[in-house]
């Protein structure tokens, strides 16, 4: 994770600095801890104020849920990196998408960086894109709504829960 992940949650757009991603990978890694917790293994090298003040802001982006532990709080991650992960790509494809540039140039950026990173990958999108596509004919026909499985927001995904 070397780029800031970028959050859309309603009205804002924050981003994650180096400190918070360094936060909550460890908080990946671990499952949960305390400020204190954090410190101790000299993985994060910041002062405890610094550290609290952190995972309070990831706490009010939606990002960790928080549990009294006496006179202090233990975090949890809300969300795997790889829900986070996808989470922001899509959000990401979808402002790409709605720039307002002619609705092919995106698909052709997207096309092209595909093509410049492994060109398999484009025969692996064109899988995705028929069996996207035969999806969406399925539920035409059927006229079935979408389920809430797979769905595109982390925060949606825990409204479900």
């Amino acid at each position: 994770m070397t780029k800031a992940f970028t959050i859309f949650g309603p009205g804002s757009r924050p981003q994650l600095g180096p400190l918070e991603q360094q936060v909550l990978e460890q908080l990946w890694s671990r499952g949960s801890a305390t400020v204190r917790e954090l410190l101790s293994d000299g993985q994060v090298h910041q002062a405890y104020t610094t550290v609290m003040t952190t995972l309070d802001r990831l706490f009010k982006k939606g990002l960790l849920d928080r549990v009294a532990e006496g006179r202090a709080f233990r975090y949890t991650p809300r969300h795997t990196a790889e829900e986070l992960q996808r989470f922001t790509a899509l959000e990401n494809i979808r402002q790409l998408l709605g720039s307002g540039d002619a609705c092919s140039l995106p698909l052709s950026y997207l096309v092209e960086a595909l093509s410049t990173h492994d060109a398999q990958l484009l025969d692996e999108l064109q899988v995705l894109v028929e069996r996207k596509r035969h999806e969406l004919q399925h539920r035409l026909r059927t006229g079935g709504e979408r389920t809430g499985r797979g769905t595109d927001r982390p925060d949606q995904a825990e409204e479900q829960r």
